[in-house]
């Protein structure tokens, strides 16, 4: 639990630091590593059946897929 915390700090502070670089394909990047350790790590779901992981990583690739074609 400690390692997930530790990874979605340094994954924060990198995704403000490169917002103000304005690399926002690395924001994007950031985001969807994010919402994968939080998944795995936080919500446990690293042993869940197939189904659910893959609903849970579809939904933040789906946004950021979103964001990209409107930029």
């Amino acid at each position: 639990m400690l390692a997930c915390w530790a990874a979605l700090v340094l994954l924060s502070v990198g995704t403000v630091m490169s917002g103000a670089a304005g690399w926002w394909w690395i924001v994007l990047l950031a985001a969807v590593t994010k919402a994968w350790v939080i998944a795995d790590g936080f919500m446990e779901l690293r042993h869940a059946p197939w189904g659910w992981r893959a609903a849970m990583w579809a939904w933040p690739v789906v946004l950021v897929g979103g964001i990209v074609v409107m930029r």
